[in-house]
């Protein structure tokens, strides 16, 4: 297969190239490479890879390449909270118009897979989330991929994955994602300060969000059309326990609980996985096995400037196109 993939340099992106190219497919990344990344350069021997340097937005130049591929993973956003709170005209611009400027320019014949956040359901919810709850985002963030999900399922037949929050090691490392930032800071200080304990969250180790992409791109056509949670059915845990399990890897870590602050991230709430798991597939990757392969990272980046390694405000976008 010719897969497409803008943003294919981030934290997700780099993950699932690798993964794609090991199973012969043939990717073209395109990515503006807003953080400076590097983290493509190790696939630049392989004939079956290609990089293309582009913004998302530039829809003349996008589309050049969006009708030359069998399959379109738009993986381009401005992720998270604080970046879409920043500047919300480039919030909508990227994670919704140029999804439906890719919609509006593909063939019935591809295929398109596009991962949203689970935490488009919003709030506190009560009884089990599955497929069918209501979307109720409560960030501009979550509006954004819920509207371009929303556009998807309107005018493709596009597979949405409602993905829990990734974790785990990538070229492109995130530490603003809450297992990778507890790992970091237990690691690094000793020392943990956990907010709104009680909050529920499900979670999936970024190799099974490769591995999903993967699995639907050999499946497609048994699933196109339809939506689905994707994250570890027996991790459903809390801030508490997330804490303690991390514990269990570095014991000499001090965890303390306060109510002082209060998390923008709302997410409280069981998810049901059985739609997915119904497929044939399931995750490989446990929370405990992402908890001791970050430990070893951060050893190997721990003397490192990690700003980077947080979406903050972009920073080249803004640039010419």
């Amino acid at each position: 297969m010719k897969i497409l993939i803008t943003g294919g340099a981030g934290y997700l992106g780099s993950t699932i190239v690798s993964t794609l190219l090991e199973m012969g497919h043939y990717v073209t990344v395109y990515d503006n490479l807003m953080y400076n990344q590097l983290t493509l350069t190790e696939f630049c021997y392989k004939t079956n890879f290609e990089f293309v340097y582009g913004d998302v937005r530039d829809y003349k130049k996008l589309n050049k390449y969006i009708h030359k591929c069998d399959v379109i993973i738009p993986l381009a956003a401005i992720v998270g909270f604080p970046a879409c709170e920043k500047d919300k005209q480039l919030a909508t611009a990227v994670n919704y118009s140029q999804i439906k400027d890719i919609v509006d320019n593909m063939s019935p014949a591809q295929l398109l897979l596009f991962p949203n956040t689970n935490s488009g359901y919003g709030s506190r919810v009560d009884g089990m989330v599955t497929e069918t709850n209501t979307l109720t985002p409560i960030s501009h963030y979550g509006q954004t991929k819920c509207d371009a999900e929303n556009y998807i399922k309107s005018f493709s037949n596009g597979i949405v994955f409602r993905l829990a929050t990734v974790f785990g090691v990538s070229p492109r490392m995130r530490l603003d994602l809450l297992v990778n930032e507890f790992v970091y800071k237990a690691l690094t200080d000793k020392y943990l300060v956990v907010f709104e304990r009680e909050f529920i969250r499900n979670y999936i180790h970024i190799r099974d969000v490769a591995n999903i992409f993967d699995f639907m791109i050999d499946n497609y056509d048994d699933h196109k059309g339809e939506i689905f949670n994707v994250g570890l059915s027996d991790t459903n845990i809390n801030k508490q326990q997330l804490a303690e399990k991390i514990k269990e890897y570095i014991p000499d870590l001090t965890i303390t609980y306060s109510d002082y602050y209060k998390d923008p991230d709302k997410r409280d709430y069981i998810v049901s996985n059985e739609k997915i798991e119904k497929t044939g597939w399931k995750p490989t990757y446990s929370l405990g096995n992402g908890i001791k392969e970050l430990i070893m990272a951060y050893q190997i980046i721990i003397n490192n400037d990690v700003s980077h390694f947080r979406n903050g405000f972009p920073l080249t976008y803004g640039q010419p196109i």
